[in-house]
């Protein structure tokens, strides 16, 4: 797999985190009753991120909770030696019943992570709603699943890949297109 191209570098993806921030307080009419959940992994950093920016603009704390969807997906290989899936465990602080409930993940593409992580979240408790933000939508869906806050829309080919690395995990924040070989 080789790079084409760099889509975002840290400043960008630090203005689109910003500006997603400012989308969430505006729609919600603040963060009250509100809730960021990040979608392990990438969407975890990504959701303590944006509750940075969010208390920088309201003065306000916004509660974060990590989900772990892998129970939940249909398409994922299994990962131990005993042929069960790898569960790295959820944790969500508060609960979320009632709540509007902010999943956060790095890329949107066929929505299969997205609709597993609804299931995983309606399993913990009833949401008043539930809204996406990610920062990448890449497009190729395959369900009919819409981010409500998208950081930059990246039209790609099948044959192409978004990589998207953030420091806390990957040493450095860019996002970048690969090509399949």
């Amino acid at each position: 797999m080789s790079q084409k191209a760099v889509v975002l570098d840290e400043q960008a993806i630090r203005r689109a985190l910003t500006r997603i921030a400012h989308e969430i307080i505006e729609r919600n009419k603040g963060i009250d009753d509100s809730v960021l959940v990040g979608i392990k992994t990438r969407g975890i950093h990504l959701a303590k991120r944006l509750a940075e920016k969010i208390e920088q603009i309201e003065g306000n704390k916004i509660s974060i909770g990590e989900l772990d969807i892998t129970l939940y997906r249909d398409d994922l290989s299994l990962k131990t030696n005993d042929q069960e899936p790898l569960v790295k465990g959820s944790d969500i602080p508060v609960d979320v019943t009632n709540q509007k409930v902010i999943l956060v993940d790095d890329v949107l593409y066929t929505g299969r992570t997205v609709r597993a992580a609804m299931d995983a979240l309606v399993d913990i408790g009833r949401p008043a709603n539930i809204q996406l933000a990610v920062l990448v939508d890449r497009g190729h869906r395959e369900l009919p699943i819409r981010a409500d806050y998208v950081g930059k829309n990246i039209p790609t080919s099948s044959s192409e890949k978004i990589v998207v690395e953030l420091v806390e995990q990957d040493d450095q924040d860019q996002v970048t297109i690969h090509e399949n070989e």
